[in-house]
């Protein structure tokens, strides 16, 4: 190369010892191919130091033993140009770019240099990845606001390649709230020297189409650390923020109706134990609050469950487990809160990566069903009630059509008494059917009975032959049966024979309630001089038969003289409260 006869190449004030001087001093490697290209002539300090060679040790050495074969091409013998793997001397190897120049019939000059790591994956097979993968790469050179696109870049924002619009021209294309918000966020990106990335509406240049592009960048320095410009890659994400959005109505949808139908939605990973509570709803059925997190199974089933429905459970798992099939289970549990027991209904599937395959996670939703399941049992105690009710009801129509056959001395009597009896207890029974709870007031019993009897002199003074003293007492409905007929035979003796037969005759009626037992005292005053009954009639079996069998009540009488006079001792049932259908 520098021997050469033909020296009329070269400046004659060059000599060869200063070109040489140059060649092994330059900072980068070089090196002089024979004109076959398959021999090294001769190789400068620099190249040898990289590659790990004494100086002079490449001279003559063949070029496949200091470079991998893949830097030949299919078939051929000759090197090529591009980004090439280097084989050391100690036998590892070293990326470096190998370029080609001054080839002629004689030597080819080879300049080698060192490789950015990040060089090393631009190549044009990355290039084509990157469009393969909907990305095109684009670059804002901040000095003059010109963009500048690649070909797959061009075609999703429907610009010509290269450089053909400005951001001022490009910024029409986008949202104004979006424009302002991408501004905001590159200029904050380019102050704190980080990359950016941000997703916006775009209306494509060809078309006028609106599309969803997601964006990255990052900014390109000058030495003195000033940005110069920016570059990076784009990429048409319609159809994933549709995907997004779309998953979000369902996932809205579903919430909805999950909180309509008062559901609670949870994940149970299998592997790890742990468990996801998906709403407020589920933090809610177990009494916790979200801060102090959700409860794995194992906890569930030992500190949480009712201890008698824990078997229940676990079987309904490992049917569901064994079976592939719906997992569900009802059961109790005690509330985190307040300690309350509640009654829930849980229902899931288990998800496997494949049919056989262990499950991964159940996912499911649980319902509480407390209340449902205290208005089934209501119903079913007021059903029995019904039957029963209904039985004594016939009971005491059977009862009061044989007495009062017996005692009517003609078919006018018979239907007289007969349908006031009737009447007597079909009025009780309207007053336990509209009472809210199935009960029957004492008070409105004997008044509906006794005022039309009542006689004051004004409206707001005290009656002067009715007299009802007593605290507010309302009788179960076992009880407002047998003792309404007896108000009503007692009101109706009293009207035939007794204190209300006359003009001046009054009753006073007066009650009070210890111990749970109801004291009631009737007291007839100013009516026909009494003598005891020379016949048992209806009244008298009513008060002896149905009160004391019914009721298990004490009656006591007294047929004075100066007027009739009755006590009762009835001990008052305690209401089931799950007759109430205000509970």
């Amino acid at each position: 190369m520098y021997d050469r006869a033909d020296k009329g190449s070269r400046p004659a004030d060059l000599s060869p010892a200063l070109y040489r001087a140059a060649f092994d001093g330059a900072p980068v490697g070089l090196a002089v191919f024979a004109p076959d290209r398959r021999t090294i002539r001769t190789a400068n300090a620099c190249l040898c130091r990289w590659l790990g060679y004494v100086p002079g040790d490449l001279d003559g050495r063949p070029i496949d033993q200091v470079i991998g074969r893949e830097a030949f091409g299919e078939g051929s013998t000759e090197v090529k140009a591009g980004i090439r793997r280097w084989l050391r001397a100690d036998g590892s190897s070293l990326d470096l770019r190998l370029t080609l120049s001054g080839a002629d019939a004689t030597e080819t000059v080879a300049v080698v240099t060192l490789v950015d790591a990040d060089d090393l994956v631009r190549a044009e097979q990355n290039r084509d990845a990157l469009t393969a993968a909907g990305l095109g790469e684009w670059r804002w050179d901040l000095v003059t606001g010109q963009m500048v696109f690649s070909r797959r870049a061009a075609q999703i924002l429907g610009y010509a390649p290269g450089r053909s619009v400005t951001w001022a021209g490009m910024r029409g294309q986008v949202d104004p709230e979006d424009a302002a918000r991408i501004q905001a966020a590159v200029t904050d990106a380019i102050a704190q020297r980080q990359p950016y990335a941000f997703q916006t509406r775009f209306r494509r240049a060809t078309d006028g189409a609106e599309i969803w592009i997601g964006a990255r960048g990052e900014a390109l320095l000058a030495a003195d650390g000033t940005p110069v410009g920016i570059v990076g890659v784009v990429q048409d994400v319609t159809t994933r923020v549709e995907a997004r959005e779309a998953l979000a109505e369902r996932e809205e949808r579903l919430r909805v109706a999950t909180t309509v139908a008062d559901l609670g939605i949870f994940e149970w990973h299998v592997l790890d134990d742990r468990a996801t509570w998906e709403n407020e709803r589920m933090f809610a059925i177990f009494g916790r609050r979200p801060e102090e997190g959700s409860i794995g199974k194992s906890t569930f089933l030992k500190e949480i469950l009712h201890p008698e429905d824990r078997p229940v459970f676990r079987q309904a798992i490992l049917r569901a487990l064994r079976e592939d099939t719906i997992l569900h289970a009802t059961g109790r549990i005690r509330r985190h809160d307040d300690g309350q027991w509640r009654t829930i209904d849980m229902a899931g599937r288990f998800e496997r990566v494949r049919p056989g395959a262990l499950p991964r996670r159940l996912i499911g939703v649980v319902a509480d069903v407390t209340d449902r399941h205290l208005s089934e049992e209501r119903r079913s105690l007021l059903i029995r009630e019904l039957h029963h009710r209904v039985k004594n009801t016939l009971a005491t129509v059977q009862a009061i059509v044989g007495s009062t056959a017996r005692t009517a001395t003609s078919i006018d009597s018979f239907h007289e008494a007969f349908v006031g009896r009737i009447k007597s207890l079909a009025h009780t029974h309207s007053v336990l059917t509209e009472a809210t709870w199935q009960t029957a007031s004492l008070r409105d019993l004997l008044a509906s009975e006794l005022m039309p009897y009542a006689e004051s002199e004004t409206e707001t003074s005290p009656d002067l032959r009715i007299v009802l003293d007593g605290p507010p007492v309302d009788l179960p409905s076992e009880i407002a049966v047998p003792v309404g007929m007896a108000i009503h035979e007692l009101t109706t003796n009293a009207a035939k024979y007794g204190a209300l037969s006359t003009g001046r005759g009054r009753i006073a009626i007066t009650w009070k309630v210890e111990a749970g037992v109801l004291h009631l005292d009737w007291r007839e005053s100013g009516g026909p001089t009494v003598a005891p009954p020379t016949r048992q009639g209806f009244g008298s079996r009513l008060l002896q038969r149905v009160l004391t069998t019914q009721v298990q009540a004490q009656i006591t009488t007294d047929y004075a003289p100066e007027g009739f006079h009755l006590t009762l001792a009835a001990p008052l049932p305690e209401r089931n409260p799950a007759l109430n259908p205000l509970v």
